[in-house]
């Protein structure tokens, strides 16, 4: 089994918010997260989100995002191509999802079958 985090699922691996214990557990029953590299820049803007919210010292945000840029080689990362925006275009078109969430679950797809692997998706956004 793989699991695949989207940015919300990843962030959680950071900062200490619900669901983070979750994440952690999953990943340690499978090997390397997989995600889209999208997630990269979603997990800074979400690191600064939470510093403008007053959620997290700005000092805390950055030793997170440090930690994040270390750990991004480990991250298996399902490369966004032609191919792949077509299957999420038609995802958003039969799912009624928007850009990112098609692009993530094409993402998912697309690696599961290569991989011939079970995917299980972890995603924290409603």
């Amino acid at each position: 089994m793989t699991v695949y985090l989207d940015s919300s699922a990843l962030v959680k691996l950071y900062l200490d918010e619900p669901g983070s214990t979750d994440v952690a557990g999953l990943l340690s029953q499978t090997g390397p997260a997989v995600t889209a590299p999208i997630a990269r820049v979603e997990v800074a803007a979400a690191l600064a989100r939470a510093v403008r919210l007053g959620r997290v010292a700005a000092p805390g945000a950055s030793r997170a995002l440090e930690a994040f840029a270390a750990d991004w080689e480990n991250v298996v990362r399902v490369s966004i191509t032609e191919d792949l925006a077509a299957r999420a275009a038609g995802l958003a078109w039969e799912h009624g999802l928007r850009g990112y969430a098609a692009v993530r679950l094409a993402a998912a797809l697309v690696f599961g079958e290569a991989s011939g692997e079970e995917v299980v998706l972890a995603i924290y956004d409603r």
